[in-house]
């Protein structure tokens, strides 16, 4: 019978990461379902999985044009998960200028003060974490996680993502959420697709953040 093959020590970031992964065992290995609760047991949101191959395995990418749009003053959706190589579009519904911008080694970019949908599409062309910004609304703040690989979700309110359509073979599954304690890195685990769908689960502590508070209505007017 074929399984998931798994290390052991599955719960060794019981702190910060804890991780499980079991199989189902089905016609074959064409999904991966993982369930993401925080440090307290509870559905995470905005939490991304990543799937690896392993061993030199090449891939084939096919980057898209996404979007980030900015709504009542916030980015929408607050993370965005893409494949590297792709372009994001940042149309500005508010009836003011935004002034969008990140300082982060993935991607360094900045789009002048516009509203409507005339900014130029933005390239990442850079695996890694874009933390985005507003310089008029301090308050602002989104993500973008550029993956290195086409096997990549993002959880709902649910805490649940499903990727289907995988290859059998090895894989490093790896998470991420803007909030979360440790580093993607530590939450990497082996795992090997041979048949039968797959299942993980991840414990995510959160460390404690202070949400910038927004500005009055009316403010920003100036910049229309």
């Amino acid at each position: 019978m074929n399984h998931l093959k798994l290390p052991d020590g599955l719960r060794l970031l019981k702190v910060l990461a804890g991780v499980t992964l079991g199989a189902c065992m089905s016609a074959e290995a064409s999904q991966f379902t993982a369930t993401i609760v925080d440090g307290e047991g509870h559905p995470l949101p905005d939490a991304v999985v990543v799937l690896v191959p392993v061993g030199g395995v090449k891939v084939a990418l096919h980057p898209h044009e996404e979007i980030v749009d900015q709504i009542d003053r916030e980015f929408v959706p607050h993370v965005k998960a893409i494949l590297v190589g792709s372009t994001v579009r940042f149309p500005n519904q508010d009836n003011i200028r935004h002034h969008v911008y990140s300082f982060s080694v993935a991607k360094n970019f900045e789009l002048p003060l516009y509203k409507g949908t005339q900014a130029a599409p933005v390239l990442f062309d850079k695996a890694g974490v874009v933390v985005l910004g507003c310089n008029i609304h301090d308050w602002m703040l989104g993500y973008i996680y550029v993956s290195e690989s086409p096997y990549y979700g993002m959880s709902g309110d649910d805490g649940k993502i499903v990727i289907k359509d995988l290859p059998k073979g090895n894989y490093e599954a790896r998470v991420w959420q803007p909030d979360m304690q440790a580093t993607e890195e530590s939450t990497a685990r082996a795992l090997t697709l041979e048949s039968g769908d797959a299942v993980g689960d991840w414990q995510i502590a959160l460390k404690k953040t202070a949400k910038l508070r927004r500005a009055p209505v009316g403010a920003g007017h100036s910049y229309q």
